[in-house]
């Protein structure tokens, strides 16, 4: 059962953050909003803070992460996902700020953190030369695993994503779903409590994509593993993530569940595509709009009950002479919550990136 947004606050008292349940695709499910009121903390964050000289990366974020929740940082390209991750699982010292991962200082103690948290990468670090054995048997020796439990866990983890039967194969002949698989596998082969999850469904097909869901559900309900995830998918946040921070400019503009962000936005939206906006824009009001802006060549309406007031936005535009090329309602998305609150959707934002992406690159190499 998910719990009401004013139940949920009043349960959790002083706390900063909101939480409600959330079911997974494929009957594939974890905690309900009870279950969070009484689970420990995983990862604290206050403040945390990377600047690159004048570019500020992440800047000044604050949240906690509760234990076995899948927790999504949604946002595009060079907002700050990839940073914090790095900031979180030591590869990158904080300018300002701190953070514990499983109540261990990321500044303080390094190695304690490293050792209870899995990664995978955005990139993939797989050495296609090696089988998929021998690159789980390579980072278990890593790790100092022994050799009878090293077995044992990659029997184990090879099942779980279904390269049992591929395990002597090279590397270089797999799929890009098969090598994300084994790279979810090693990183789960030290036992962590924490796993970073960077973009893991980037590149590949909506099939694969949906495969790599099931893990990673799978991974929370069973093994009561704490997962963050990045990701500029938003159907990948909504699907999976019991909360989402949506990051822009650094900067968390928005955090709570998939269904309160959406429930925000005011019901239903409707879309009007006409060749003069700003006269389509001015012709709609009424007490039952939430808001009206116009983007990207369309103009976008937040309302309830739209099926009862379709007729009457028609009325309206017709009154003011508009002429309507076309006129489509839908429910409210996670692109339509990042629209709201950066009045671009994350695409554009993406493209807008790839400037600051090479400065990031640039400051990086020196």
């Amino acid at each position: 059962m998910i719990l009401s947004f004013e139940k949920i606050r009043m349960r959790l008292h002083e706390k900063r953050i909101i939480r409600t349940g959330r079911t997974f695709i494929e009957g594939v499910s974890t905690f309900t909003g009870q279950d969070f009121c009484h689970m420990a903390i995983a990862i604290h964050i206050e403040n945390l803070t990377r600047r690159f000289n004048d570019l500020v990366a992440v800047d000044n974020i604050s949240f906690d992460i509760e234990t076995g929740e899948i927790f999504g940082l949604l946002g595009p390209n060079g907002a700050g996902k990839t940073t914090t991750l790095s900031m979180l699982s030591t590869m990158l010292r904080p300018t300002s700020g701190s953070a514990t991962v499983n109540g261990i200082d990321i500044t303080r103690d390094e190695d304690g953190v490293r050792k209870s948290i899995g990664i995978v990468f955005q990139d993939q670090s797989l050495d296609e030369e090696l089988t998929a054995w021998e690159n789980m048997d390579f980072h278990g020796r890593l790790y100092r695993i022994p050799a009878e439990i090293r077995e044992q866990r990659i029997t184990e983890l090879l099942r779980l994503v279904e390269l049992e039967d591929r395990k002597h194969d090279i590397v270089k002949t797999f799929s890009g779903g098969m090598r994300r698989r084994l790279e979810i596998a090693r990183g789960l082969l030290h036992h962590p409590t924490v796993l970073f999850l960077d973009e893991p469904t980037l590149g590949l097909d909506p099939q694969t994509r949906n495969h790599l869901w099931v893990y990673i559900a799978t991974l929370a309900r069973e093994k009561g593993i704490t997962i963050i995830l990045t990701t500029h998918y938003m159907e990948e946040a909504d699907r999976l993530c019991n909360r989402i921070a949506i990051i822009d400019h650094g900067k968390i503009i928005a955090l709570d569940t998939p269904e309160n962000l959406k429930n925000g936005i005011g019901g239903d939206v409707v879309t009007i595509r006409s060749p003069d906006l700003a006269a389509a824009a001015e012709a709609l009001t009424g007490p039952w709009i939430t808001r009206v802006e116009q983007h990207n060549g369309e103009v976008i309406v937040s309302l309830k009950n739209a099926e009862q007031h379709i007729s009457t936005i028609i009325t309206l535009l017709n009154a003011h002479q508009v002429t309507i090329e076309s006129v489509a309602i839908h429910k409210p998305t996670l692109e339509d919550v990042f629209l709201s609150f950066t009045g671009k959707t994350i695409r554009e934002e993406d493209a807008d990136h790839k400037s600051n992406m090479r400065m990031y690159q640039k400051m990086v190499r020196h």
